[in-house]
């Protein structure tokens, strides 16, 4: 039986303004196994980020908060760690790729020395060692010349290269599992092929598990076993990948997946892209019921009088939907 690495369960995040507190992630499940591939999707300003960025308690706090819920990682629960015991986590056993790799990385320093600092952290290595490990890392991450590119700075590199360093820095002491945080982002759609072959490469090379944050359904498609879809701070489906993409059930996904352009059919039907109306609700006051249900075109009353559960529909397939 496969190992379940990460074990998210009723997991709320809130933050402190002038305004109130914003629940930028309100109750939120979600679990991957070991080698497994996890896509966690939505558009903007839904919490995927934060929800990522508190596995490894990254959200400042103040004025971010974990008003409540478990993060258990191999089994132990890591809400209540330390500071200390979670730079022990950090980099050796959970490694993060940031969305914006120029400003994650730090222009004073080499790549290499980047690199190498967490070797050195982690692993005890000696400086020399450490490089040798840095220049591994690059080669390992298809950047020509490594003995000569890890001695260069950020700004050296191109975006896909300074995007491959930060692949290269979160596998360096070998972590059980990748947070990759819209790798892909910023980059142009050729290099963004390149960095998600990359990252199956690393993926099929080192057995590690990927939990990927997007925002992009092609992505998912190209790249997930499962898929999480979150909205408003909540999960409203979970699916194996073939079966999300051939049986949306939750309104808000259907709406994902028909914005996606098609190129298979674009030279003999010529159809609108759909559009969702309508915007996100305030997560400083969100509505009672179905956080979607002011934007859903199968709205009742029965949506806006109560929040519906996840439950399971289908064999590995959840939705939060009265429907």
């Amino acid at each position: 039986m496969t190992e379940r690495l990460l074990e998210i369960t009723g997991l709320k995040v809130h933050f402190k303004t002038d305004d109130g507190w914003v629940r930028a992630v309100d109750g939120v499940d979600i679990g991957i196994a070991t080698g497994e591939t996890l896509c966690v999707v939505g558009e903007s300003g839904c919490g995927k980020t934060v929800t990522a960025k508190t596995i490894l308690k990254l959200i400042d706090m103040p004025p971010g908060k974990i008003v409540a819920g478990r993060i258990g990682w191999r089994g132990r629960d890591i809400v209540p760690l330390s500071p200390a015991e979670m730079r022990d986590i950090r980099a050796k056993e959970i490694g993060f790729i940031f969305q914006e790799p120029m400003t994650s990385l730090n222009p004073v320093y080499t790549v290499g020395e980047q690199i190498a600092e967490s070797v050195r952290t982690h692993e005890g290595l000696s400086r020399k060692a450490a490089m040798d490990r840095a220049t591994e890392m690059l080669r390992l991450v298809n950047i020509p010349s490594p003995q000569r590119r890890v001695h260069d700075y950020p700004h050296q590199f191109s975006g896909g290269m300074r995007q491959r360093v930060m692949i290269a820095m979160a596998l360096a002491c070998n972590p059980r599992l990748i947070i990759a945080d819209e790798p892909t982002t910023a980059l142009d759609v050729t290099i963004q092929a390149q960095i998600l072959d990359l990252l199956n490469d690393m993926k099929e090379q080192l057995g590690t598990a990927v939990l990927l944050i997007t925002h992009a359904m092609g992505v998912v498609a190209e790249t997930a076993q499962r898929v999480v879809v979150m909205y408003a701070g909540k999960v409203v489906e979970e699916a194996p990948v073939g079966e999300l993409f051939a049986n949306p059930r939750h309104p808000y996904t259907q709406g994902l997946i028909r914005s996606i352009p098609r190129i298979d059919r674009a030279a003999t039907e010529h159809v609108r892209l759909e559009a969702i109306p309508g915007t996100v609700p305030s997560l400083l006051n969100p509505p009672l019921g179905c956080r979607f249900a002011a934007r859903c075109r199968y709205a009742t009353e029965a949506c806006v009088a109560a929040e519906p559960p996840l439950r399971e529909v289908a064999p590995g397939h959840k939705v939060a939907c009265i429907l």
